[in-house]
């Protein structure tokens, strides 16, 4: 398409009054810009009449905004998909954080303005990807609460939906269960479920196909396009799906290896699973002699938050083992019931079960349990250092001590997942990312046959903003497989986990980004008569969104992609770009800035800010009115994940003096919104910084910063201390070259 380049420039919040707007036209003239106006109010509806009057008169079709922040009025300057648009941000990150009237900060934008029309010059129109073929269903892995929730509620939003159970009959772990914790108000009273009304629901809703007795054989592809292999009694089926719901929930932690708490020696030490089976059956007695229990203990935390065992809290034993004592209490209110506990985390409103119990008689000790032994008459006694009297305190003999064991969720059962062995014969190493074979999904992903989990083998997520979203696209673990919850959390982690599979299969299916890039009609290409087999986009890519053939060519699955841009800074050959984005594109804007060659007055620094955390942090800097050093120049990145090293030479080359990366923090908690994005760019950094020193130009100018977008106070104290470093190791040796 033969671009036709309009600048429209904004000269109200601010921007007006703090630089000469004729002078900053005049940038517009270096790129060939067929219109430049200015604007008091760009967003109003005369403004952006102008623009549209400018489109049908002029035949403009690529547009730079030289106005407030892209972060905002994104509706407003939408003109279709057929017009290239880039943003440029005059008023957070130079009229409200830049004195007015100052040679500096008409510089400031005049740079922001050159970049701006660099990249709309190289920018190109979106043409989503759609494949053919595409599948709306939703597949449902598990039939307990969770799938079931999942699964009835996705088919009463109108979704095809097909569920595989591994057992013959749905329900999961609530086949067992005798009663639920209380719901509603005024939640005292414990609550009856009916499994059979939930499961003819299921069975009755129109959409639904149910395999029991069945398993996932495989599943190849990518989100609408999912190809899912269904084992049931021999027999193998096809099902094409759009999303996955992971719901196999989890186990019981094994009480065998509890010995600390002497499970095993008697046969009146249970878990808590059996005791509610005990009381499903209507047998509630005594193991060792079949005689009825007169009294009990409840040994709460039994393997959960013990560095020994399950380091996690598990959640929901503490309102588990409340329901249990409520049991005793409902049957006999004279019943001695004693509940042993670190700390009663009953949140929200199961605090007044909690309280109830306390009116009820039971006995609760806070501290942590020394042991469990025969009082010498078939009896058991139960020993805890007791947190409030700092000294030892004993029940009195029981008869039956219940141990409230954790949650294992049921990705973490299995072996390690070994990637392909070396060609020499060596042995396997195991994948990087913690993945386990454990017949979930079956994945016929180069990564792994199974989602990789956190350190405690839940599948991961960005749980401070995607809590469903796993590193495989368009698959979300839901329930207790996903992280330790009660039966009222798994039903609202069912529905949540629902809704994001819909909304999956409702982006994909018109060639749009899911998480976090919602709605991005981006996607990577391939140039790959330069591609070298080095599997560097393949291995960073952080969703598995690329496989290989046999002779490791990459293989891309668009709708797999978080169009995060790893592949595209760890390419090495510069292969992978977006019409919007590049490698090129970007080298292209650095060296469109202009670099004074006064060095003691007019430094340069570049900022790299990843749009997730960093840059939202910078217009809030700016909206706040903090102020900062005017000698740097913004380039806002998709992910630190995406810079590719080529920049920083752009960078030094064109004579700029310092380079700082902004960006997410790194680490298990997953602040990095596509994962492992700012590790791998704080990886690359340290690559970058020994070349530095052997070429005897200081590490120093090169430097990673992580914030949150929480920092934006530090902004200034972050900028200006880089600064401050920068100009004590004087001019770049590279300056005028």
């Amino acid at each position: 398409m033969e671009k036709k380049i309009g600048v429209y420039i904004c000269s109200g919040c601010g921007i007006g009054d703090s630089m000469d707007l004729e002078a900053l036209s005049e940038v517009s003239g270096e790129h060939k810009a067929a219109v430049c106006r200015t604007d008091p109010f760009l967003c109003g509806a005369e403004g952006v009449a102008r623009i549209k009057a400018d489109m049908d008169g002029e035949g403009v079709n690529s547009i730079v905004i030289a106005a407030c922040s892209p972060r905002v009025m994104s509706d407003v300057f939408d003109f279709g998909p057929d017009k290239v648009v880039e943003r440029v941000n005059l008023r957070e990150q130079v009229a409200w954080c830049q004195p007015a009237g100052e040679e500096d900060t008409l510089m400031m934008a005049q740079d922001a303005l050159r970049m701006g029309l660099v990249k709309v010059a190289e920018s190109s129109p979106l043409e989503p990807f759609v494949a053919e073929d595409l599948s709306r269903k939703i597949l449902v892995v598990g039939g307990g609460l969770t799938g079931m929730t999942a699964a009835l509620e996705a088919a009463r939003a109108g979704y095809e939906t097909v569920l595989v159970e591994k057992e013959e009959t749905l329900g999961g772990y609530l086949k067992d269960v005798y009663r639920l914790p209380p719901c509603d108000p005024p939640y005292e009273s414990l609550e009856d479920f009916n499994l059979e009304e939930m499961t003819s629901q299921l069975a009755s809703a129109p959409g639904v196909t149910i395999y029991t007795g069945a398993m996932v054989g495989s599943v190849s592809g990518a989100p609408c396009l999912f190809d899912v292999e269904i084992r049931q009694n021999g027999a193998t089926k096809n099902e094409r799906v759009g999303a996955i719901i992971l719901a196999t929930g989890s186990v019981p932690y094994d009480a065998a290896k509890l010995s600390n708490l002497s499970y095993g020696t008697s046969p009146d030490i249970v878990t808590a699973k059996d005791l509610e089976a005990m009381f499903k059956g209507g047998e509630v007695k005594r193991p060792s002699n079949g005689q009825p229990v007169g009294s009990v203990a409840f040994v709460l935390c039994a393997g959960s938050r013990d560095p020994e065992h399950l380091p996690y809290c598990s959640s929901a034993c503490c309102v588990e083992s409340l329901k249990q004592a409520r049991y005793f209490k409902e049957a006999n209110p004279e019943t001695p019931v004693y509940v042993f506990y670190k700390d009663i985390r009953s949140t929200g409103n199961y605090e007044l079960l909690y309280k109830q119990l306390q009116k009820e008689g039971v006995i609760f000790v806070r501290g942590s349990v020394t042991g469990v032994d025969d009082d010498g008459s078939g009896g058991l006694v139960v020993t805890s250092d007791d947190v409030l009297t700092r000294s030892p305190v004993m029940s009195e003999s029981v008869d039956l001590v219940v141990l409230a064991t954790g949650m294992v969720p049921t990705s973490a059962l299995g072996e390690p997942f070994k990637v392909a062995a070396p060609q020499d014969g060596e042995p396997a190493p195991v994948a990087s990312d913690a993945i386990l074979v454990s017949n979930l999904l079956n994945l016929k992903y180069r990564q792994g046959p199974e989602l990789p989990g956190l350190e405690y083998g839940f599948p991961d997520s960005h749980f401070i903003c995607f809590p469903y979203e796993s590193r495989r696209t368009g698959i979300y673990p839901a329930g207790t497989v996903r992280s330790p919850m009660d039966y009222q959390q798994a039903r609202t982690d069912a529905m949540g986990a629902a809704l994001k599979a819909i909304q999956c299969v409702e982006l994909v299916s018109v060639g749009k980004a899911v998480h976090p890039r919602a709605g991005d009609q981006s996607y990577p290409e391939f140039f790959m008569q330069r591609c070298t087999q080095c599997k560097r986009c393949t291995e960073e890519c952080p969703f598995g969104a690329i496989n290989e053939d046999e002779k490791a060519n990459p293989l891309p699955n668009p709708t797999r992609c978080r169009r995060c841009g790893v592949c595209m800074g760890a390419c090495p050959e510069r292969i992978i770009s977006f019409k919007n984005y590049s490698v090129g594109m970007i080298g292209n804007m650095i060296k469109n800035i202009n670099v004074p060659d006064e060095y003691d007055e007019k430094p340069r620094l570049l900022v790299l800010a990843c749009e997730n955390d960093a840059y939202p942090a910078l217009d809030m800097a700016g909206t706040l009115g903090l102020s900062y050093t005017p000698w740097v120049r913004i380039i806002s990145v998709r992910c630190l994940g995406s810079v590719n090293l080529v920049w920083i030479a752009d960078a030094l080359s064109k004579g700029i003096d310092g380079i700082i990366l902004l960006g997410c923090k790194h680490g298990n908690d997953y602040q990095c919104h596509f994962i492992k994005g700012s590790e791998l760019a704080n990886t690359r950094m340290t690559k970058i910084q020994e070349t530095l020193d052997r070429l005897a130009l200081e590490s120093d100018r090169v430097k990673m910063e992580q914030v949150s977008i929480t920092d934006f106070k530090r902004i200034p104290e972050i900028l200006n201390d880089f600064a401050e470093k920068v100009n004590s190791l004087g001019p770049n040796p590279y300056k005028g070259f």
